[in-house]
């Protein structure tokens, strides 16, 4: 069996308690083993036993790879009108997901595999490991099931989203197009999905459709995921976390019981997670969700994307996590466990966003001593080396 050894390591982030470790387990003059795609020792540098290989991570820290655990990547087309008239000044209202719709459809399977295949490689060489991948694109029975397909060549995390907004030929008629969402298209979706989503807002679906949506998905095997309180207060988080769904995403308009609620949630191992999303307040020159104030109150919080064409295109993790930092009142190390640790809690893994014996080898390298330096220098390409698996996937 071909061993891999990774030595030299500044500073190593294990996302793994240990006496004056802090938040992210810091562990320093260490080395780390990977065989058959799994971390299988961690220890003193001077202990580090033979390997067959060997990468010499040259003094920079060493991270779990990020898990990006809300991007939406099965689409056609751009929307950079949309994004210059949002500069100029024009609001954000969500309707310009119809315009992608219509270019989606028209797509071929072969255009939407490239698009997805390039984002997901430039993810990757950001340092993104794990990606939670959505449909919603499509808005038929076809074109739902064959998103979800081709997210599934390059990602075990996909999400059916039929919820995303009611298509312009169910205009005026919601209920049936649920009805559709909760029959002939979940049915055809779920053997291509992990998880189903609802896009609960404002000129989108209201509470009621979101939990037949999801009550359904979830009847049929799927885990719960939910686009919640974006645009203004809402029903969406409470939804979430009474229902048990695994992370509710966006929260960017909460009220005290939306908070409460998230903090009761995690106290137990499967609690709700708050997904937040800064690239699309970014993008849309919105208000950042309150980090500070949710985890405070003891909420677990992840980072992710939201890397889609309309109101968030980037797919680079390091960029959210800068933007955590300087916008919504993470400290460093709390942003990176939200983008690592927080976004593995968000997808319920244990295998990945930590490093330690039996987790997958999903790991960067940095040019740079410590995980400060993500947010410290802030649009630097500092991944130096990423591996998946244990197999390097760039060097930079």
């Amino acid at each position: 069996m071909s061993s891999l050894l990774v030595d030299d390591i500044g500073e190593l982030v294990t996302n793994v308690p240990t006496p004056g470790g802090g938040l992210l387990g810091l562990r320093r003059d260490v080395a780390l083993l990977v065989e058959a795609g799994r971390v299988v020792w961690i220890g003193p540098a001077r202990y580090a036993p033979a390997a067959d290989r060997r990468i010499d991570a040259g003094g920079g820290a060493v991270l779990p790879g990020f898990v990006d655990s809300h991007a939406h990547l099965v689409f056609a087309g751009d929307r950079a009108a949309e994004f210059a008239a949002r500069m100029a000044g024009e609001p954000y209202t969500g309707g310009g997901i119809r315009t992608t719709v219509g270019a989606t459809r028209a797509a071929s399977d072969d255009d939407l595999r490239d698009t997805v295949r390039r984002l997901r490689d430039e993810a990757m060489r950001q340092g993104t490991t794990t990606m939670e991948i959505k449909s919603g694109y499509g808005l038929t029975v076809a074109d739902e099931a064959r998103s979800l397909r081709i997210a599934a060549e390059v990602t075990a995390e996909t999400t059916f989203l039929g919820a995303h907004v009611v298509p312009a030929e169910y205009a005026g008629r919601p209920d049936d197009y649920v009805g559709l969402v909760c029959g002939p298209m979940l049915t055809a979706a779920t053997p291509y999905a992990r998880w189903v989503d609802v896009f609960c807002e404002r000129g989108a679906f209201d509470a009621d459709h979101a939990r037949a949506i999801l009550t359904v998905g979830q009847a049929a095997g799927l885990g719960l995921r939910l686009h919640a309180n974006q645009l203004g207060p809402g029903p969406g988080v409470r939804l979430g976390v009474e229902l048990g769904a695994a992370s509710v995403d966006h929260c960017t308009h909460l009220s005290d019981a939306d908070v409460d609620a998230l903090a009761g949630s995690a106290t137990t191992d499967d609690g709700t997670v708050a997904t937040l999303l800064p690239g699309a307040e970014f993008s849309t020159r919105s208000p950042y969700p309150d980090a500070r104030r949710l985890l405070d109150a003891g909420v677990t919080v992840a980072l992710a994307t939201d890397c889609n064409p309309g109101s968030s295109y980037t797919s680079s993790m390091p960029f959210c996590v800068a933007l955590a930092v300087r916008e919504m009142r993470m400290t460093p190390a709390e942003a990176v466990w939200a983008a690592t640790a927080g976004g593995a809690r968000a997808l319920r893994r244990t295998d990945v966003g930590v490093l330690r014996p039996g987790a997958r080898a999903d790991l960067m390298i940095l040019d740079a001593p410590s995980h400060l330096h993500l947010a410290y220098r802030p649009g630097v390409p500092l991944i130096r080396q990423v591996l998946h698996n244990g197999v390097p996937q760039c060097r930079l």
